[in-house]
């Protein structure tokens, strides 16, 4: 009588983080709201974020629009020029609003593509 055995994979086990975590004075909070209609670019995009140092704490859907726009939602200018620069486009406007928890709002509309190092 034969017995087979299979072997089930086990779990990966992650020390500490997936990504850096910015220290508190240089920390940008930021998240990224799909307006573009392509399914899974604010999943991409925040990955790319976080992997360059963003503190991404959220992702998800807005209402169409066909620009991308850099909003910035509390703090200064420059957490949004960084994040534009991480994007590489986008529109940089100042739409304060602490309510959101973040410092800066990023809408990726119809006009965002891709950059070759932003493919995951």
């Amino acid at each position: 009588m034969a017995v087979a055995v299979a072997a089930w994979p086990r779990a990966e086990r992650v020390r500490g983080p997936a990504y850096a975590v910015p220290s508190g004075d240089r920390r940008v909070v930021v998240e990224v709201l799909n307006a573009s209609g392509r399914d899974g670019l604010a999943r991409r995009v925040t990955r790319e974020l976080r992997r360059r140092g963003l503190d991404v704490v959220g992702f998800g859907n807005w209402p169409g629009t066909d620009s991308t726009q850099v909003l910035l939602r509390r703090g200064e200018t420059g957490a949004a020029e960084q994040v534009r620069g991480a994007l590489g486009q986008g529109v940089v406007r100042s739409e304060p609003d602490t309510l959101r928890r973040v410092d800066v709002t990023v809408v990726l509309g119809a006009d965002f593509r891709m950059q070759a190092e932003l493919r995951p």
